[in-house]
């Protein structure tokens, strides 16, 4: 008689937290200054006005815009806001710096959304490997998170696991 395999990962009581889930879909747009500075340097206020109200902002429709100047200039403060002004009614989303800046915001909201007394007093493996690129940032983040809640912190995969926190 054949010996009944039992799957012992099934039975740890493991609960298994993979960051994928959580890694920005949306479409994260570049939204450059530069090209509307004079001689990409300076911001002549009346003419930046003139290009933002002449932009077809529908082309930005329910996307991330991530709003960067690639110059070297100093941009004031109030430039951003009127992009904004501008934008917000089209775009799903603002962010002020690059698609990786962008991406990394909308990442870390995802995380902060997480339910985390779901994984009250759980021993929680967090995803170590994946198709995407999940930086350091949302590993820090999860385990900031998670520490006063979970009854354990695991790194990996449920069958072979880095410990990372056990509750005493």
């Amino acid at each position: 008689m054949p010996e009944e395999i039992i799957n012992k990962v099934a039975q740890s009581g493991l609960y298994t937290l993979d960051l994928e889930d959580y890694y920005p879909r949306e479409e994260i747009v570049v939204f450059d200054l530069k090209p509307m500075l004079f001689m990409e340097m300076i911001l002549k206020e009346k003419e930046f006005r003139a290009t933002l109200q002449a932009i077809d902002w529908t082309q930005y429709q329910d996307k991330i815009l991530a709003v960067t100047c690639t110059a070297d200039a100093i941009i004031p403060s109030w430039a951003y806001m009127l992009v904004a002004v501008q934008a917000q009614p089209y775009v799903k989303d603002l962010y002020l710096g690059d698609r990786e800046t962008a991406l990394r915001e909308i990442f870390l909201a995802n995380l902060r959304a997480i339910d985390i007394a779901e994984f009250s007093d759980k021993r929680v493996v967090v995803k170590g490997c994946g198709d995407l690129s999940v930086g350091g940032f949302a590993y820090l983040e999860i385990a900031r998170r998670l520490r006063p809640v979970a009854k354990s912190i695991l790194y990996g995969e449920a069958c072979s696991n880095v410990p990372i926190f056990k509750k005493k």
